[in-house]
């Protein structure tokens, strides 16, 4: 017993030398990897400087339809499910790599029975063991505490590219249900195009056989009737396309949705006012910086991993076990058989191997830290860009909604003389023509001014929770 008390007092004396941890503490993104934000950002001009909704921005459009599709695809969608196993497997690989600093301790049992000729203690041997023994790598230069302290920025890392995905989500699926319903909207407008243009066509080859029209009135009739039929396969091809992809986004298979989402609907509007917050904020917030930076402090622990592979190891290797000729002595106390081995290992030649591994993984830290840079100065690039976008696709809708307004009433008027007598039945089609492709242009700029809202969205790092 007092051996093994001195053994414990052993292994405690060396475990409180393994204080010392080598290679440098993270404290954040150094030197050029730090991107100094401006105060606002230069394309905001129309928005609000206060924090945006973190999650959950597509409510402020305002369809009930789109929020339930969000709310499936955020419980279904496969590539969520994906992010979400990696972020597990990484809280695992952070479990595995705490019990490595750990003991090990295990149990065994033998029996040997043996009949050995020539033997001379009688020509057989009897012996029977019951032992522990227990495995212990002092972690002398922090090596095993830098690869702890690499797991849990691992594992952080892959929970904001969780987040990350989830904002990734929820901006595809509001484009393409923002795509679909202009898809359904324009396909109405070109139904519509195209019986106008057959009505014309008739018009036309009637005058013709009376007489009072040209061939060529004719012709030019027959193309415009060609090119609306035309118009409308792609838009049919396209509504079909965004059918399907909103299913698999939903984690169904396509044609799921067809039936609850067949019948058109008005394209969902953004907001009147923008909250987009600052640039410091948006780096704080978006996730996939936030996984940008964990990846920059997982490499550099990483640079302590390598570093204190350059010096001495010690391992501790303990038996402790009851045994003897008979069956019986394991159970007896006075057959206890001690063993301690401490075992202390250098590898200090080794040409240059460990200093190699060394500069490799300092060079792993620059690159990580360069690409934290490259990502934070793109996030400002991809907020600065969606809010120039945003900023002229609110004005094209604006200039295109007035040019429908302004057909409208033109076609009005038109129907107002035609009742009267002044125009005939062909200009009025034609102000109906002009009416429904002004209408048409209006709906697709419409649908172009909610889409760059929802990149602006994802620009600003939002939809995660």
């Amino acid at each position: 017993m007092r051996k093994l008390l001195n053994l414990s007092v052993s292994m405690l004396v060396l475990a409180g030398l393994a204080g010392c941890t080598v290679g440098p503490d993270y404290k954040g993104p150094q030197g050029a990897a730090v991107v100094s934000p401006p105060a606002s950002f230069a394309r905001a001009s129309g928005t609000k400087a206060q924090a945006p909704q973190l999650a959950k921005w597509w409510t402020a459009l305002g369809d009930p339809v789109l929020d339930g599709l969000e709310a499936k695809a955020l419980a279904a969608n496969p590539n969520l499910g994906t992010a979400l196993a990696r972020v597990q497997q990484a809280r695992a690989g952070l479990r595995l790599d705490k019990t490595n600093d750990l003991p090990k301790v295990g149990a065994m049992g033998a029996g040997l029975i043996a009949d050995l000729p020539g033997n001379q203690l009688g020509g057989s041997l009897n012996y029977y063991n019951a032992a522990l023994d227990a495995q212990w790598e002092i972690d002398l230069f922090g090596g095993q505490r830098r690869k702890v302290e690499a797991s849990v920025a691992n594992a952080q890392a892959a929970e904001a590219k969780l987040a990350d995905a989830q904002v990734s989500l929820t901006a595809e699926v509001a484009q393409t249900y923002i795509n679909l319903r202009d898809r359904q909207q324009r396909l109405a407008l070109g139904q519509q195009l195209l019986e106008v243009s057959q009505q014309a066509l008739t018009l036309t080859k009637a005058r013709l056989a009376q007489g009072v029209g040209t061939q060529s009135d004719a012709e030019r009739s027959a193309r415009a009737v060609e090119d609306a039929a035309a118009a409308l396969l792609p838009l049919q091809a396209e509504r079909d396309a965004y059918l399907n992809a909103l299913a698999v986004l939903l984690g169904e298979a396509p044609g799921a949705l067809d039936a609850s989402l067949s019948a058109p609907k008005a394209i969902p509007l953004p907001p009147a006012e923008l909250a987009v917050g600052d640039p410091a904020s948006l780096i704080q917030r978006r996730p996939d910086l936030r996984a940008a930076e964990r990846q920059l402090a997982a490499s550099t622990a990483k640079v302590g991993v390598a570093d204190a592979a350059r010096f001495p190891k010690l391992k501790l290797t303990g038996f402790l076990g009851l045994g003897g000729s008979r069956l019986e002595d394991i159970f007896d106390p006075s057959s206890m058989a001690l063993l301690a081995a401490p075992q202390l290992s250098w590898n200090f030649l080794d040409f240059g191997g460990n200093s190699a591994r060394l500069a490799q993984a300092k060079a792993a830290r620059d690159e990580a830290s360069e690409q934290y840079r490259g990502a934070v100065l793109q996030a400002l690039r991809d907020a600065e860009d969606s809010l120039a976008r945003y900023g002229a696709a609110r004005a094209q809708a604006a200039s295109k909604g007035r040019s429908a307004a302004s057909a409208t009433q033109s076609a009005q008027l038109a129907s107002q003389r035609f009742a009267a007598g002044t125009i005939s039945r062909l200009a009025l089609l034609d102000a109906e023509r002009e009416r429904l492709t002004a209408q048409q242009a209006s709906v697709q700029a419409v649908a172009n001014m909610s889409a760059q809202y929802v990149t602006l969205q994802k620009s600003l790092g939002l939809g995660w929770d």
